[in-house]
């Protein structure tokens, strides 16, 4: 392992790093941004981090380069090995240790690699925080040293983690969980069997070939397999992981998908309090907003990031918070750390206080059309002026909108949202209405204008 000056500065991204393994991410760099890292909190008088890594078939060596090239600064190294993210996360906070590097692509596919990195703060670094680190690391001025290696197993306590914030009822269902062969098939049986439930358990075994889908629960054909043996089990849900365990997707007994906010909807009936906020991003559907609102709550719509999230979350001690993409963050004796496996309990000791279904548990809700996201190609260095013609736009048609995050037009019972991807070269549009007709109109409008103002730019 050497450390290298040819890093590609496109894996630093807006709330992590993220490239393509042999392509843009390989030992020589993970080697190179340890060595950056740990010089870098250096700075900041942090002289330990924890480190772990997923199940992907490259992130035992990245880890293990990564490690090294901590170590060679001199600050200490507490592996903590295998892990899903949220475990990782756990450790930071029961170790008091905010330095930490997740070796993850998340739910990206399985050649893609990464890290997620925070430095001084008890949330992951983000925006700036990122592009300042991407340019310390490019500078290539780094400390030598010999620190230490330490390793910790955070399991048990993980676990007693969710003992101790779970209260099933006397009605035992019949689950479903599929972990998609990611990193949760080390924990995801094991701690679920530990609560009178009755799993069944799809696709646990630890693979970062990913062999039977996609690790990523928001898109529905990544749910197929689970929503058959939901119907084929007769089981009252089902639950879909992603590949580092911080995303869930929901099936329900009719083998229908359940969206991440209406699944808050269910939620927040249950715990929601007079006067206490929620947060959700621009993704999210009107029915939340309606919901909150209805239940007396304060709602607070967000731009899209895990790490934005969590950490307005914990300045604002928010009681609730949730991504379109599958974050869920509790803050009410469980952490806001968006474990997938504990929003599925979540949902499992509802459903075991009472006798309804979760189908059941969703009347009441307004009925709104749209469509799943849709992704259009655009470079990097060209979406965020494509975005930005279309808020010019917007402005010309004297259009209400939201800018927080890309663009957000509101109009009476409908709205679009056009938006860069943070993890990848696409700008993401999301559109939702009161009727199908208004719905294609919007698709149309905004599509097509996406398109032009790309192929302008080329």
């Amino acid at each position: 392992m050497n450390v290298t000056r040819d890093i590609d500065k496109s894996i630093f991204r807006e709330y992590d790093l993220r490239g393509v393994y042999g392509i843009n991410i390989n030992e020589d760099v993970s080697y190179t941004l340890g060595k950056a890292f740990g010089t870098y909190i250096k700075r900041m008088k942090e002289n330990m981090c924890l480190v772990g890594h997923d199940n992907r078939l490259s992130s035992n060596s990245l880890n293990e380069a990564l490690i090294n090239g901590i170590l060679s600064t001199g600050v200490d190294v507490i592996d903590l090995g295998l892990v899903t993210t949220p475990m990782l996360y756990y450790a930071r906070i029961i170790k008091q240790i905010r330095p930490s590097i997740m070796v993850t692509a998340s739910h990206n596919p399985k050649d893609d690699n990464g890290y997620k990195i925070s430095f001084n703060q008890i949330t992951n670094a983000k925006g700036q925080e990122i592009y300042d680190f991407r340019d310390f690391v490019l500078n290539n001025a780094f400390d030598d040293g010999e620190g230490t290696l330490y390793r910790y197993n955070v399991k048990d306590e993980y676990i007693n983690l969710f003992k101790n914030n779970l209260k099933f009822g006397d009605r035992r269902l019949k689950v479903v969980l599929d972990c998609a062969n990611g990193t949760t098939s080390i924990i995801a049986k094991e701690l679920y069997n530990l609560f009178p439930i009755d799993v069944v358990m799809l696709y646990d075994e630890s693979d970062g070939n990913f062999p039977n889908h996609h690790p990523d629960p928001t898109v529905e054909e990544n749910m197929s397999a689970l929503k058959a043996k939901v119907i084929e089990e007769k089981a009252d849900l089902g639950i879909g992981l992603d590949g580092d365990g911080d995303r869930v997707g929901f099936v329900d007994e009719k083998g229908n998908i359940i969206t991440t906010d209406q699944y808050a909807v269910i939620v927040l009936r249950k715990i929601l309090k007079e006067k206490e906020k929620v947060l959700f991003d621009l993704k999210c559907s009107n029915i939340l907003k309606e919901e909150i609102v209805k239940l007396k709550g304060i709602p607070i719509e967000f731009r899209t990031g895990a790490s934005y999230s969590m950490s307005k979350i914990l300045e604002d001690n928010i009681i609730f918070g949730l991504e379109y993409s599958g974050h869920v963050y509790y803050n009410n004796g469980f952490p806001p750390i968006s474990s997938g496996l504990y929003s599925g309990l979540k949902m499992i000791e509802i459903l075991s206080n009472t006798d309804e279904s979760v189908s059941d548990l969703l009347k009441g809700i307004s009925k709104y059309y749209n469509i799943p996201e849709i992704k259009i190609t655009s470079a990097d260095d060209k979406k965020f002026l494509v975005v930005d013609k279309i808020k010019d736009y917007a402005k010309s048609k004297n259009y209400n909108y939201l800018d927080i995050d890309g663009v957000k037009v509101l109009f009476e019972d409908s709205w679009a949202l056009v938006r860069c991807s943070n993890t990848g070269p696409n700008i993401t549009l999301r559109f939702e209405s009161k009727s199908e007709k208004r719905l294609k109109e919007l698709e149309k409008e905004f599509v097509d204008l996406v398109n032009k103002y790309n192929e302008e730019l080329k």
